[in-house]
């Protein structure tokens, strides 16, 4: 991995975490919003050793997670409204710690935090399961079907691992109303693997095999 990779991941991070917070605390008045504290600790803390680890272990799987760019109109779409969700999702959280309009005990961020901790563990194996996790949906040269692991079990592990996270962000936030906003993700999520499967049917050999042998998506025993 060259310079120019290792400047990208880092003005990533730092941009991503500047950005996240100033989304947060500014709608919020305040710099004592706790419940954004613990989410900004748990999200950017074990990013930046996973990074740490992709650079030093899987310089090339980082290289492809640092490569957003997506050719697919209708994914590109999808993509675009993630961003918007986390954005009004974002303000609203903050601006629901200043008016306290639907703000949950704090028992209910602690319990949430640990179980986004689960999901960026879940998300860890998957990065670790499959070297061909890209950021955008491609089929990529000599790419071959994974059906161990995690994968074993449910088609998308990585969608599953990010619907636990992302569904326990508003939570670990304190926010009932920023949850609500956040229950658009699952349908982007089904939305984009379609797209997905339809493509790695048509290019990637054994994928229709695959489909038969592990029958579940993102849910074991449910879809």
């Amino acid at each position: 991995m060259n310079n120019n990779y290792i400047l990208k991941g880092i003005i990533k991070f730092i941009s991503g975490a500047l950005m996240t917070a100033l989304l947060l605390f500014i709608p919020a008045g305040s710099l004592n919003y706790c419940q954004a504290w613990l989410f900004l600790g748990i999200l950017f803390i074990p990013m930046a050793f996973l990074g740490i680890y992709m650079f030093i272990k899987m310089p090339e799987l980082l290289k492809k997670r640092l490569n957003p760019k997506e050719n697919q109109k209708k994914q590109t779409l999808l993509i675009k409204l993630s961003g918007i969700m986390f954005l009004i999702g974002f303000i609203v959280a903050g601006l629901d710690y200043r008016f306290k309009i639907s703000i949950l005990p704090d028992a209910v961020s602690y319990l949430f935090a640990f179980i986004f901790l689960i999901g960026y563990a879940l998300y860890i194996v998957v990065l670790k399961q499959n070297e061909y996790l890209s950021r955008t949906v491609e089929v990529q040269q000599n790419q071959k079907v994974v059906d161990t692991g995690l994968y074993g079990i449910v088609r998308h592990p990585m969608y599953s691992a990010t619907i636990i996270m992302f569904l326990a962000i508003p939570l670990v936030l304190g926010s009932l109303i920023a949850f609500v906003i956040f229950l658009v993700y699952p349908a982007i999520i089904v939305s984009r693997l379609k797209l997905e499967e339809a493509l790695l049917e048509k290019e990637l050999e054994g994928y229709i095999a695959y489909k038969s042998k592990v029958k579940y998506r993102l849910i074991p025993f449910v879809w």
